[in-house]
């Protein structure tokens, strides 16, 4: 492997780490994780201290795949947002824990937590 892509690769992680190292998520208070690839975007909801996804969706999930949602944009940020908060609800869930990863808090990151909030998760 070629050295820059090995570097790149220990920034990115590094990244992740440093934001990860102050955010635990609990049964009561999970961790909503954002992950964006290059076409699509991810969040869930996790349980840190059992190891366990409580909830999670995605641009490549069945609720969006057949929808206008189904690829990377604000608009599917926004409804991946609300749509989290929904099952959080259900599941009486109203606090979370913001975990960005290795992403700037923009753009599409922002537009979901936005989306999040306004559909009554706390963070």
């Amino acid at each position: 492997m070629d050295n820059s892509l090995k570097k790149r690769e220990i920034s990115r992680k590094r990244r992740a780490f440093r934001v990860r190292k102050k955010v635990r998520g609990t049964s009561l208070v999970p961790r909503l994780s954002v992950h964006k690839s290059n076409c699509h975007l991810y969040a869930q909801l996790i349980d840190d201290e059992n190891g366990v996804t409580i909830a999670g969706l995605g641009t490549l999930s069945k609720q969006l795949q057949k929808t206008e949602f189904n690829r990377k944009s604000k608009a599917a940020a926004r409804e991946i947002g609300k749509n989290l908060a929904l099952m959080a609800k259900t599941k009486e869930i109203q606090r979370v824990i913001f975990d960005r990863g290795r992403f700037k808090y923009h753009g599409l990151i922002a537009e979901l937590a936005k989306a999040a909030r306004e559909a009554g998760l706390q963070f």
